[in-house]
């Protein structure tokens, strides 16, 4: 597969993502077509040796994978890579409503650690889920994406704030509430997102509850002089989810292999669709129910957390350790930190490195600046869950948690070499 056709198969993902639950359903739908069958975690189980399936939870994380040959389980483990699905951005509050100065507003609560600045003067719209009793009385719950740009935050005019480009602060709650509409008498969400389901053939005259999030609606591109670049909203981390989901389409059924994608990395992971709560481990109890080969099985496994990493920006190279700062288009990037925010040990980098080499493709390493605090991701918390081995690893990224992010053309495509190999090599 060309780096272009891969590209162009994750800008694609990534535009029809625009939510967690959007980025489930189209995984979800990958793999039913790739002949992956879906649990239900309310059911009980029955998995075939050599068996690929797939089992989400709360519709906002999911974990898919192949199970290793008949007797192999307790010998082979797992090959696992772990991405999360959501991240940062602005959602909107239970009762929004805002009438102000003949405008209609919704009031935004800020989701994760988000760069703020960069959401003004955007065209943004709204997607998520949406809870409503149908016709028999039943709960059910449908997607929701507007998709054209509905709602928009103006930045205030440089005459009125003569220090706008000197000290811009942002106060979430008092500047982020995003027009919809002009008129003088209040909307009421609820309705808009009735007439909405409605609009598309859902057959309800009640909705319940919603999850609703903004985002940018300028689709995802290649960029630069010589295309060097792919900017999109939403890269950390729906890039690491395709590249896993990809690694794992392609990998056979020579060795057990299985993709985790949770949701709510971006805000602590603390939930029970979150890597700090139950969800792999409960699926890996029923994939082996037994306490001795559970423990063969996980001794015998590996995960590589897969999350962006910080490019060297060179406006603001200092921000970087001298000898640490990965380039895009470099390679894909090792994480260490000497306490342990990353799950990278020598084994388990020499492990990437060893795999990386066999697809000659390059490899970086990152570790904070000694005098600055570091970042962490959903490989710590798995590995001290599971007690599984791990790493972390990453492609390189400008404008990490901004509404437009910026990675380099080539890394994703290679960082899918080195994956492939990892969940097909025994």
């Amino acid at each position: 597969m060309s780096t272009t056709v891969f590209n162009d198969g994750m800008l694609q993902f990534i535009a029809q993502s625009p939510t967690p639950f959007h980025a489930v359903a189209v995984m979800k739908q990958r793999l039913l077509d790739a002949g992956f069958s879906e649990l239900i975690e309310r059911d009980p189980w029955s998995l075939d040796c050599a068996g690929r399936y797939f089992v989400s939870r709360n519709d906002s994380s999911i974990i898919a994978f192949v199970l290793p040959p008949e007797g192999q389980l307790a010998a082979q483990g797992f090959r696992m890579v772990g991405a999360h699905t959501d991240s940062p951005c602005l959602k909107v509050k239970p009762h929004p409503e805002i009438s102000s100065n003949g405008y209609f507003q919704l009031g935004v609560e800020v989701y994760g650690g988000a760069l703020l600045n960069p959401w003004f003067d955007r065209d943004l719209s709204l997607a998520g889920r949406a809870c409503y009793m149908d016709d028999s009385g039943q709960l059910q719950h449908a997607l929701i994406d507007y998709q054209q740009p509905v709602a928009v935050i103006p930045s205030l005019a440089i005459h009125l704030d003569r220090d706008a480009n000197k000290n811009h602060s942002v106060n979430p709650q008092k500047h982020l509430p995003v027009i919809l509409s002009i008129g003088d008498e209040q909307e009421d969400l609820r309705t808009l997102l009735l007439a909405r389901l409605q609009g598309q053939g859902v057959k309800t005259e009640k909705l319940l509850d919603y999850e609703l999030f903004l985002y940018d609606t300028q689709p995802p591109a290649t960029v630069g002089l010589n295309q060097d670049f792919i900017a999109a909203a939403r890269l950390d981390n729906l890039l690491s989810c395709y590249v896993g989901l990809q690694s794992l389409l392609d990998c056979g059924q020579q060795r057990g292999a299985m993709l985790v994608c949770n949701d709510h990395e971006e805000v602590g992971s603390v939930s029970a669709a979150g890597a700090d709560g139950p969800f792999l481990q409960t699926v890996l109890e029923r994939i082996a129910p037994g306490i001795e080969v559970r423990s063969q099985m996980l001794a015998n496994s590996v995960l590589i957390s897969a999350d962006n990493a910080h490019g060297i920006h060179p406006n603001f190279s200092d921000k970087h350790d001298a000898n640490h700062g990965p380039l895009l288009n470099g390679g894909p990037v090792i994480k260490v930190n000497a306490n342990q925010r990353y799950a990278t040990n020598s084994e388990t980098s020499a492990l990437f490195r060893y795999l990386a080499e066999q697809e000659g493709v390059p490899v970086q390493t990152f570790t904070v600046r000694s005098d600055m605090a570091c970042g962490s991701t959903i490989g710590p918390l798995t590995a001290a869950k599971i007690g599984v081995s791990a790493l972390d690893i990453g492609v390189p990224t400008f404008a990490m948690h901004s509404i437009r992010e910026l990675a380099g053309s080539e890394d994703a495509a290679n960082l899918y070499k080195v994956l492939k190999r990892f969940m097909t090599e025994s």
